[in-house]
């Protein structure tokens, strides 16, 4: 399985004055890695598609920020 999320790090010259901004993390949306959509996906009931923003539980992909530390409980 691929992961949804997907880092790199920008190219910083020798002579670049700033200082290196380090790893970078973007997200990308689930339905890159579906060919096409089966017939059989589960589904959200309307009231759980509209908080979701998609009627497939599939394609719910919840944003979550990657450079936010985690809370310790």
């Amino acid at each position: 399985m691929n992961s949804f999320y997907k880092n790199y790090i920008p190219y910083r010259s020798p002579f670049d004055p700033c200082p290196p901004i380090g790893k970078k993390v973007y997200s990308t949306p689930p339905q890159l890695y579906i060919g096409y959509q089966p017939y059989y996906l589960d589904q959200f009931n309307p009231k759980e598609a509209l908080a979701a923003g998609t009627l497939w539980k599939k394609f719910y992909d919840p944003y979550y920020n990657p450079y936010e530390k985690k809370k310790e409980e």
